[in-house]
């Protein structure tokens, strides 16, 4: 009757094996835990505009998401319409149109992700290409909504570690989003 066990180059062979199957794991299982943390990303820029539609229809006003840039990246808030006339840059900056959320940057909430395009992104849904813009909501970079449900049309690119490139559309007659994924494989956009 033998002694049942293992030799020493057996385990070592073990050892190596497993280790080499980690090491090539690794990898991949980076890139997934990334590309969920950017639909996430994607996911709460969608929700913030959500909520200030429902918010400006439940109370009845006006509110815009203003994108300001801050440096080589981009900050967000959120305003009311305080005079009636909509929300507009000047009455923001003589404090007429108050904050209601804000300022927020995508990037401190979701590490390595922010506003941003590929080179030669092709546009989304028959839009011109963006270019290096992120931000495509008009000169004024805000998502209004109005008390009615209605909004600013626009599009919000958001690039994640690993070349992820998403899309939040955002249509304005019924202010609701879309969020899309783009296919560099096909070079296409693709619904999340």
């Amino acid at each position: 009757m033998g002694i049942a066990g293992f030799t020493l180059l057996e385990l070592v062979f073990a050892s190596g094996l497993v280790a080499t199957v980690a090491a090539a794991a690794v990898p991949a299982i980076g890139r997934a835990v990334d590309n969920y943390k950017t639909v996430g990303a994607v996911r709460y820029v969608a929700a913030r505009l959500q909520r200030t539609r429902i918010d400006a229809v439940a109370r009845g006003f006006n509110a815009a998401v203003r994108f300001t840039a801050t440096g080589t990246a981009y900050s967000f808030s959120v305003y009311a319409d305080g005079n009636g006339d909509g929300v507009r840059s000047t009455d923001i900056d003589r404090g007429v149109d108050p904050l209601l959320f804000g300022p927020e940057r995508l990037g401190e909430q979701f590490a390595g992700i922010e506003f941003g395009t590929l080179p030669g992104l092709p546009g989304v849904e028959g839009s011109s290409a963006p270019g290096a813009d992120p931000i495509r909501i008009g000169s004024a970079r805000m998502a209004s909504f109005t008390s009615l449900g209605t909004s600013t049309s626009g599009s919000l690119y958001i690039l994640g570690p690993h070349r992820a490139q998403f899309v939040v559309r955002l249509y304005g007659e019924t202010g609701t989003t879309r969020i899309l994924r783009f296919n560099p494989r096909t070079r296409a956009w693709e619904p999340l």
